[in-house]
C-alpha cells in the first residue's frame, strides 16, 4: 500500500495559504463536500489497488514487475507533477484545474477497468496519476481559497476526519468489491464519485486564482519525470534484464543525467518547482531527510504486505484490506495528542522516538511465517508501526512548517508532500528488485533440496517472475502440489522478511537523522 491516507503536511498546505474570499456558509459547505469526495478518490485509489493486485495479476497473467508498474506508473506522474499541479491552479483557476483533474482521473479509472491486457492498464494508471497531480493539490487549494484563516481550523478538522474515515474503510470496501465482483470495480467506484464532484463543482464551487502566482517550472517537471522514470525503470527491470543489459543501463544513465539537470535547473530558474535554497535550513533539511527514509520504508515495505496476505497466507481481499485498519485508526485517534507533544517537549524527541518505534514495528513483520492467526502474527506489528507513525506525523508537519517563514510555508509543505510520494515510488522499485533476487535464490535452494523433476524445475523457471503468484504444473498430485506451493510461499516470505528488515533499517536511519539534525527547541505550529 504505497500511500496510506494523507501525506505529511496535507493539513499544513491548507492552513498556510493566503487570504480567502468571503463566501456564504452554503458555498463553503459545497466546497468542503467537493474537496472531501475528490480527495477520497485519490486516497481510496492509493490503497485499494494494492489489495486488487493479486486478482489483477491472475486475470491478466502479469509478472511481478508488471504489477509494480501498475502502482509505479500512477505514483511516478503524481510525484513528479504534484507541485506543478498546484501552480497550474494558481494560474488558470483552482476550480477549473481541480475539475479537469477529477475528469481525467475518472476517465482513466474507467480505462483501467476496461483494460484487457497489463500494458493498457499501466498506461491508464499513468494517465490517472496525471489526473491525481491536478486533483490532490487542487482540493487543498480550494479549501484555503474558500475559508478565511479563522475558519480553516474547523474546515481542516472536517476534511481530515473524513479523510481518516476514507483511509480506513476504502481498502475494506475495495477488498469486498474484488471478492464479490471483480478487480475492475476497484477502479469503477471512482466514476460515480467523480460525477458527483463535477456536478457540485460546476454548480456550487466558486473560481479563484492567485494574484501572485509563481511561474510554471515546465523544465523542472519534465526533468523530474524523466529522471525518476529512468531510475524506476532500471530498478524494476534489472532482475529480469540484468544490470549489464543495454535497456537497463540506458534507463539508469538517462535517469541520473536527468536528475542532475533537474538540480541544475532548480538552482538557476527564478521560480523553481523545488527551491533548493530551502534545504540550507538545518531543520527543514533534517525533516525532509527523515521523510525520505521513513516514507520509503512505509511505501516500499507495505507494497508487499497485501501480496503476502492474499497469495501466501490465503486471506480474502476483504480481510487483507482490513488488516491495516488498526494502523489507520491509531493514526486518526492519536494525531491530536501527538501534535501537542511538540508544544510540551519540542519536535526532536518525538521525531527520534516515533521512527524508532516504527522500526520496531517493521521488525515485528519479520516474525510471521506461513499460517497462524492474524492477531498473533501481523496484528502486533501493525499496532506498533501505527504507534510509531502516529508519534511522528504531526511533529514532522510542525517541524517543516516552522523551519521556513510563513510566506514560504505553502511551498515548504508542498515539497515535503512530494518527497514522501517520491520516497515510496523509488522504494517500491528498489525493494522489488531485492524481493525478486531473494525469491529466486530461496526457491532455487528449496527445489534442489526437494529433488523435484527437471520438468517441474523448467516449468517453474517460467513462473518465477510472478513471485508468489506463480502457477504450478497441472499434472502434479495433491501432496507434490502442496509441497511446491509451500516452497513458493516460503520463498516469498524470505523476501518479505528481508524487505521488512531493510524498512526497519531505514526507519532507524530516520531516527538517527532527526537526532543529528533537528534542534530540541519547543515550537508550536504557526497560525
Amino acid at each position: 500500500m504505497n500511500q496510506i491516507g494523507k501525506s505529511p503536511c496535507d493539513d499544513a498546505l491548507i492552513q498556510h495559504a493566503g487570504a480567502a474570499v468571503t463566501h456564504a456558509p452554503s458555498v463553503k459547505r459545497w466546497v468542503l463536500a467537493a474537496t472531501i469526495i475528490g480527495s477520497s478518490m485519490a486516497f481510496i485509489d492509493g490503497t485499494v489497488v494494492n489489495v486488487a493486485l493479486p486478482s489483477i495479476q491472475h486475470d491478466l497473467r502479469a509478472t511481478a514487475s508488471e504489477m509494480q508498474w501498475v502502482v509505479e506508473s500512477y505514483a511516478l506522474f503524481l510525484a513528479s507533477l504534484l507541485l506543478v499541479g498546484g501552480a497550474l491552479g494558481d494560474h488558470f483557476g483552482r476550480r477549473n484545474v481541480f475539475m479537469v483533474g477529477v475528469a481525467i482521473f475518472a476517465a482513466a479509472s474507467a480505462g483501467c477497468a476496461l483494460s484487457r491486457d497489463v500494458l493498457m492498464l499501466i498506461l491508464a494508471r499513468g494517465v490517472q496519476g496525471v489526473g491525481g497531480a491536478l486533483l490532490v493539490p487542487g482540493s487543498l487549494a480550494l479549501i484555503s481559497a474558500s475559508f478565511p484563516e479563522n475558519e480553516r481550523g474547523r474546515a481542516i478538522g472536517t476534511w481530515s476526519g473524513f479523510s481518516g474515515i476514507t483511509a480506513a474503510v476504502g481498502p475494506v470496501i475495495g477488498g469486498f468489491l474484488v471478492d464479490r465482483y471483480s478487480w475492475e470495480w476497484a477502479f469503477l467506484i471512482n466514476v460515480p464519485l467523480a460525477a458527483v464532484v463535477l456536478a457540485i463543482g460546476w454548480r456550487h464551487v466558486p473560481e479563484s486564482r492567485s494574484a501572485a502566482a509563481r511561474a510554471l517550472d515546465g523544465w523542472g517537471a519534465l526533468l523530474a519525470t524523466v529522471g525518476l522514470g529512468g531510475i524506476v525503470y532500471a530498478f524494476i527491470e534489472a532482475p529480469a534484464g540484468h544490470w549489464h543489459s543495454a535497456p537497463v543501463l540506458a534507463a539508469l544513465l538517462t535517469g541520473c543525467v536527468a536528475m542532475g539537470l533537474f538540480v541544475a535547473v532548480e538552482w538557476r530558474t527564478r521560480s523553481p518547482m523545488i527551491p533548493l535554497s530551502l534545504f540550507r535550513n538545518r531543520n527543514f533539511a533534517g525533516a525532509n531527510l527523515l521523510t525520505l527514509w521513513l516514507y520509503a520504508a512505509l511505501g516500499g515495505g507495505l507494497f508487499f504486505f497485501p501480496l503476502n496476505l492474499i497469495q501466501v497466507q490465503e486471506y480474502s481481499a476483504t480481510a487483507a484490506g482490513a488488516a491495516l485498519l488498526p494502523f489507520i485508526l491509531i493514526l486518526f485517534f492519536l494525531s491530536r495528542w501527538s501534535g501537542s507533544l511538540v508544544d510540551r517537549v519540542g519536535a526532536k524527541l518525538p521525531l527520534v522516538a516515533g521512527p524508532a518505534i516504527a522500526a520496531a514495528g517493521f521488525a515485528l513483520f519479520v516474525w510471521p511465517g506461513i499460517g497462524g492467526s492474524y492477531w498473533l502474527t501481523f496484528f502486533p506489528a501493525v499496532v506498533v508501526l501505527g504507534l510509531g507513525m502516529a508519534v511522528t506525523v504531526a511533529p514532522l508537519t510542525t517541524t517543516v512548517m516552522n523551519a521556513i517563514g510563513a510566506e514560504q510555508a505553502g511551498i515548504a509543505s508542498g515539497v515535503n508532500n512530494a518527497i514522501s510520494r517520491t520516497a515510496a515510488l523509488l522504494a517500491i522499485a528498489a525493494f522489488g528488485m531485492i524481493m525478486a533476487w531473494t525469491f529466486d535464490s530461496s526457491l532455487t535452494g528449496k527445489l534442489a533440496a526437494m529433488d523435484v523433476s527437471r520438468e517441474v524445475v523448467t516449468f517453474l523457471e517460467g513462473q518465477r517472475d510472478k513471485l508468489a503468484g506463480a502457477a504450478l504444473p497441472s499434472n502434479l498430485d495433491g501432496t507434490s502440489a502442496a509441497m511446491l506451493r509451500r516452497a513458493v510461499g516460503e520463498s516469498f516470505v524470505a523476501g518479505f522478511r528481508r524487505i521488512m528488515l531493510l524498512s526497519a533499517g531505514l526507519a532507524l536511519m530516520s531516527a538517527l537523522g532527526a537526532w543529528m539534525m533537528i534542534d530540541g527547541e519547543k515550537i508550536s505550529i504557526q497560525r
